[in-house]
């Protein structure tokens, strides 16, 4: 269970004999390296791993690799991209792949001693005099020609000249010369922009993408910090007066005592959800019914009653989602209508004392019935709250509160009822086409957070989901899954290749320090951060290696605070320290343009892909340990990791 560190720091040595290297161009295309483009880019290739006798050989090599920095990256992507006056040189590498995974026997080898890195367009090696238009790909020889996006998951070392980037393996670039790096990094941000947004990375186009009141998002160099200096204030100074410690008191326990407890789950009962319980039980939604467990101040166990999804006029499929309510005495089951999309026609409702569904509740507005793509509590600790009958819908274009109880004092049973009985909508609005969606979370006081299918965060008062108090842009991928921190001031945003963490906090004009939730943040806006994998955890996380579920750890008192980040990426559960992402002086973010990126986190590696991994509720964190447990659940087995702060 290694750090984010353990494994990209192996040294990219030249000390490799040329007959080594020779083999490890040769056999490079047994690390999922892709085919040669064509016969004479092969030949190039071979000639390109063998070593130049002499500067001769190097310039004709470096002719023959016919590199494309005679014109500029776009017809005009940006000013600052005028060619160079040697490009030929500034964009000579040398290439290296990873090979080995994780075993001790990992490392480094050269794929190519002399190759060149350019962007191009796709569509620019074909023989028309018209511009090519297609997206802009990074092509480093003839071995990688790959699209520029968040899937390449490149992270770039200035002190070492190079650049790590994921395509059907992972690899290196090594530049000849400083300004070769340079050179190649401002590029691929003009290129990752243009695709991303589909203008020109210029200031017009910026422009046009974030507006005014998010210029800091455009340009984070020139924003305001005072967010970000001002949450890290519980930090105490590290050594000589330094702004970080070399670790946080949270984070060191974190990296070096995990206990864990696994248990198996019942035989033929594979697990698809996690429904976390903050008072005594916890339940495990499986393939043909709902296991519940105990909670305890080491994680969760033990077979309690099953409740199995079959019989009577309660037939349905596996649920995608499961609500506690009423003091966790009552579950909503929600599960989709048509297989492969997750939207559902109604809910079933659970007494979990039971154990039988006493209720089959439609979804319906104004006589007409309509689907919901998602569910949610009315706030962070409704769940708790014995006397709830209302809770959150949300679908593409909609976003409403239902209330379970029936407005002629009628009380319907499933036993009895001709039909379901319907839910009522109480508040809530219905969008014009275009808002879609995806996903959303409530705070301590009932406000909402909605992520959206372009990127886009939206924030509504617990008053009103008419018309959203502020709405952060999107970064060119899809909002798969959002939360919030209790007191709403932070929001974590899941995408499929990194978190983002945004503030809400502002200032208004009188001087009160405010969210978006309850104001218009206008201009106050600070840049967010990045929560990302270096390239070689990506890669080995597995197929599945989709971001998916970032959630902070669970508070639902004020004054609590949130002290970690958690996430599932393919086989690894994926924890970072909240205070440590929020320190702008965090040695990760030195030497970063852009938007900052935070790699510093824990990963716990799973034979298979994981369902879920959550912290449990702040209540289960006992007296020496810095955090509740961390529940991580796979198909077949359930694991809790108790953090202790003995040592």
């Amino acid at each position: 269970m290694g750090g984010s560190h353990s494994r990209e720091d192996l040294d990219l040595s030249d000390s490799d004999s040329e007959d080594a290297e020779s083999r490890a161009s040769d056999n490079s295309s047994d690390y999922g390296t892709p085919p040669p483009a064509s016969a004479s880019s092969k030949a190039a290739g071979g000639a390109g791993a063998a070593t130049p006798a002499s500067v001769d050989a190097i310039d004709r090599q470096l002719r023959s690799l016919r590199l494309k920095y005679n014109e500029p990256i776009s017809p005009n992507p940006s000013p600052g991209l005028a060619p160079t006056a040697n490009p030929a040189a500034l964009n000579a590498v040398k290439l290296y792949l990873h090979i080995g995974g994780s075993s001790p026997s990992a490392k480094w080898i050269v794929s190519d001693r002399l190759a060149a890195a350019s962007f191009v367009r796709t569509g620019d090696d074909e023989d028309d005099d018209a511009p090519a238009t297609g997206p802009w790909c990074l092509v480093v020889g003839s071995k990688i020609r790959a699209r520029v996006g968040p899937e390449l998951q490149l992270k770039t070392f200035p002190a070492q000249r190079r650049v790590d980037f994921v395509a059907d393996g992972v690899w290196a670039l090594k530049f000849l010369h400083a300004d070769g790096f340079g050179d190649f990094c401002a590029k691929y941000h003009s290129c990752l922009f243009e695709n991303s947004y589909g203008v020109a990375a210029n200031d017009e186009g910026r422009a046009k993408v974030f507006g005014k009141d998010f210029a800091a998002w455009a340009r984070p160099e020139d924003g305001d910090e005072s967010i970000w200096e001002d949450a890290t204030d519980g930090f105490s100074p590290g050594p000589k007066g330094s702004p970080m410690p070399p670790r946080t008191p949270t984070l060191k326990p974190l990296m070096e005592d995990l206990r864990e407890f696994e248990e198996p789950v019942e035989e033929g009962s594979g697990i698809q959800s996690l429904a976390l319980g903050a008072l005594d039980n916890s339940f495990l939604v499986g393939d043909s019914g709902i296991q519940v467990v105990r909670n305890f101040e080491h994680g969760i166990h033990g077979k309690g009653m099953s409740v199995k999804f079959s019989g009577g006029n309660t037939n349905f499929s596996t649920p995608k989602k499961a609500l506690l309510m009423r003091a966790e005495t009552n579950m909503l089951l929600m599960s989709p209508a048509t297989d492969g999309k997750p939207h559902a026609k109604g809910v079933h409702q659970l007494d979990i004392e039971t154990g039988k569904v006493v209720s089959e509740w439609k979804f319906e507005k104004d006589g007409a019935d309509i689907n919901m793509r998602d569910i949610t509590n009315d706030s962070k600790g409704a769940q708790m709250d014995p006397s709830e009958s209302t809770f959150l819908g949300l679908d593409d274009n909609r976003l409403c509160r239902w209330d379970m109880r029936d407005r002629r004092g009628i009380v319907q049973n499933l036993a009895s009822a001709a039909e379901s009985p319907v839910l009522q909508w109480t508040q809530g609005h219905q969008f014009s086409r275009g808002t879609n969606f995806q996903c959303f979370a409530s705070t301590g006081d009932g406000s909402i957070v909605v992520g959206s299918l372009d990127g886009k965060i939206r924030l509504y008062s617990k008053s009103s989901m008419r018309m959203a108090k502020t709405a952060f842009p999107g970064l060119g991928s899809p909002i798969t899954h959002v939360d919030v921190t209790y007191d709403g001031k932070w929001i974590l945003g899941t995408t499929d290749t990194y978190l983002i963490l945004i503030c809400t906090i502002f200032i208004d004009k009188d001087g009160k320090e405010k969210t978006g939730f309850s104001g218009r943040m206008g201009n106050r806006i600070a840049a967010p951060r990045l929560l990302k994998l270096n390239p070689l955890d990506s890669h080995l996380a597995g197929a599945n290696n989709r971001f998916r579920e970032g959630r902070f750890s669970w508070v639902t008192e004020n004054g609590r605070q949130e002290r970690h980040l958690v996430a599932t990426v393919g086989k690894y559960s994926v924890v970072w320290n909240f205070l440590q992402v929020k320190n702008s002086h965090h040695e990760c973010y030195q030497y970063q343009e852009g938007l900052k990126s935070c790699y510093c986190y824990k990963v716990i590696p799973k034979d298979e892909s994981i369902v879920a991994s959550r912290f449990m509720h702040d209540k289960y964190a006992i007296s020496d340990s810095p955090e509740a447990p961390l529940v991580v659940a796979t198909p077949m087995k359930v694991s809790s990791f108790s953090i202790s702060s003995r040592h």
